[in-house]
């Protein structure tokens, strides 16, 4: 299911023009963000068809979380898929099904055609992201491999919120923004494909890819330690990203009575802006820190939209949301980097399929609750039980990482006093005694 695995086999030799590396990069990197830009521009538009179909807001949420459904589908199953049959055929079916998911929003006649076409889009785009992480990688010239694996990073979170804004502005200026948005989603998946058709096969057909298509859900007795005491923080950082996209932006007219499309936009693009920054200025953070600041900033930050929403003010709520894309950015990346050195390499695919299981469950499937409990109790008081459930989350997390830290101190303690007495005696029983030391403390470093 690794993006990143780049098969040995040598790629397939392809007849006819094809694009230069640096070209295929670029259009590869807007290709990738335009699938997250499809996903994001649906944040403030879906207030847009509530007003407009006047459904409550328990359709509001089931429409967006849906897509984690179809995504989550298509990652657990078709991860690997490109691995063995090639990226070029893999990118082009999901760039193909991400542009019906498109038409789908385009002549939607209610909000059961937008229900289905977000189940679509995720299909889509869980088919493509693995491929296309690794394909940048793999056309990118030797020279430009980290901007690559940057545009990679940049290109899921940076893509959400730029299409949350973009949507919101072409809501606020026009009133036909819903055909801007899609009309021209169409056009860049088109030109998407082109893309593709014309970049270079970088993976040879190898055997097993029916086998592939088996999700793979593990994690190894190694790792256990770190998964557990990192889950409870990323469902908090994914729960805070579902409300951000899912409730956020039709709170800003049910609860704080604007009446600003623009202002809808901007609630569901300061977090993954937020995740997309720290993500980029954490790369070099100890993950163990970087946990830590992620694990308090999921406390942080919920706390700002709770207290924003009831003192009425949206910059706070705003702020809060802010506050919780670091949490999301800081906290996921380092569970990724806690947990993958202590897997061996035919463990870490199921490693992460573990870790995106845990984070699309949480994105989806809470915020769906708290769209039927605000008929019920209220906006505001779902979004304050939601907000609880992740600030005990978080809180659970920071109390095992917290153990994990004394357990490393003492196992470093008790290291140190084993080469001190080493040191009297055999040389030879204190060369043994260090990398014991370091087997047992490679999980917290």
């Amino acid at each position: 299911m690794s993006a990143t695995q780049v098969p040995a086999a040598s790629p397939a030799t392809r007849r006819g023009p094809t694009l230069p590396a640096g070209l295929a990069l670029a259009g590869g990197a807007i290709t990738f963000t335009s699938l997250y830009l499809g996903a994001g521009v649906l944040t403030p538009l879906l207030v847009v068809y509530k007003e407009r179909w006047q459904f409550p807001p328990s359709l509001l949420t089931l429409a967006f979380a849906v897509y984690a459904v179809g995504f989550l589908a298509a990652i657990l199953t078709l991860g690997s898929l490109s691995d063995h049959v090639g990226r070029r055929p893999v990118l082009i079916a999901a760039l193909i099904i991400q542009l019906a998911s498109n038409v789908l929003f385009l002549v939607a006649p209610d909000i059961g055609w937008v229900i289905a076409g977000r189940i679509v889009q995720g299909v889509g785009t869980g088919a493509a992201s693995s491929a296309l992480t690794a394909a940048l990688v793999e056309v990118a010239p030797a020279n430009r491999k980290r901007l690559a694996t940057i545009f990679g990073s940049v290109s899921v979170t940076g893509g959400l919120a730029v299409g949350s804004l973009l949507a919101g502005l072409a809501t606020q200026l026009t009133s036909a923004a819903n055909s801007i948005v899609f009309v021209a989603l169409i056009v860049l998946t088109i030109l998407g494909v082109a893309v593709v058709v014309l970049t270079p096969e970088t993976v040879s057909r190898t055997p097993g890819a029916l086998h592939s298509l088996v999700p793979h859900i593990s994690v190894p007795r190694a790792a256990r330690g770190e998964f557990t005491a990192a889950a409870p923080v990323v469902a908090a950082a994914w729960m805070l990203a579902g409300l951000s996209g899912g409730l956020a932006p039709s709170m800003v007219r049910s609860v704080f009575h604007l009446n600003n499309a623009l202002l809808n936009g901007v609630s569901g693009f300061v977090a993954p802006a937020a995740s997309a920054v720290v993500g980029l200025a954490f790369a070099r953070v100890e993950p163990r820190r970087a946990m830590t600041i992620g694990i308090y900033a999921s406390i942080v930050g919920p706390l700002g939209i709770v207290g924003g929403v009831y003192v009425g003010s949206l910059a706070i709520m705003i702020v809060g949301q802010a506050i919780a894309g670091v949490g999301f950015g800081a906290a996921f990346t380092a569970a990724l980097r806690l947990m993958l050195p202590l897997a061996a390499a035919d463990q870490s695919a199921g490693v992460v399929a573990a870790i995106y299981l845990v984070s699309y469950v949480a994105f989806g499937v809470p915020i769906v609750i708290a769209g039927y409990l605000a008929g019920p109790l209220g906006e505001v008081h779902a979004v304050y039980w939601y907000t609880v459930l992740t600030v005990l989350l978080a809180v659970g997390s920071l109390a095992a990482q917290i153990r994990i830290e004394r357990h490393a101190r003492s196992v470093r303690a008790s290291a140190r006093g084993t080469g001190r007495g080493a040191g009297r005696g055999d040389t030879s029983e204190g060369d043994e005694a260090l990398p014991t030391s370091s087997t047992l403390t490679a999980g917290t470093r």
